[in-house]
């Protein structure tokens, strides 16, 4: 005897703005969870949407009783969560722009300068990115 598959019942207001988040948000993430809500409206079985998504079932039903538990809010990232960054702009911003400064040529040697000075491990491809982040305008709204 198979199990029930559970439906979610969506008001037209939810669906509509559940649809507006799978087709126009900015973050993949949140499209991607607006849809995995409304493919569970639809009657998918949380196994048919880990296919599609190519997830593990459980991450289906951990974002539905989300949903259930807070409604679209519970869909959105919380504040905190990734990986924090290496450098930080404020603290370590004048001591890679002077060692890139001194050592513009070769940014290799200004890598391992950065690792001794700073004490920390970086990639330099996260020095090519934090340089980037450096010369891009500031938003003062942050």
């Amino acid at each position: 005897m198979s199990r029930k598959i559970k439906v979610l019942k969506l008001g037209i207001h939810d669906k509509e703005l559940l649809e507006r988040g799978y087709k126009h948000s900015s973050k993949a993430s949140y499209s991607r969870r607006c849809h995995i809500i409304l493919l569970k409206s639809k009657g998918k079985t949380s196994k048919e949407i880990a296919d599609i998504f190519d997830i593990d079932y459980q991450s289906v039903n951990n974002w539905v009783k989300r949903f259930e538990a807070k409604g679209l809010d519970g869909l959105v990232t919380k504040k905190g969560q990734g990986r924090s960054p290496i450098f930080d702009k404020t603290a370590d911003a004048e001591k890679v722009k002077n060692i890139v400064k001194k050592e513009r040529q070769r940014l290799k040697l200004a890598k391992e300068e950065l690792t001794k000075e700073l004490g920390k491990e970086f990639s330099m491809m996260t020095l090519h990115r934090f340089l980037k982040l450096l010369a891009a305008p500031i938003d003062e709204s942050d």
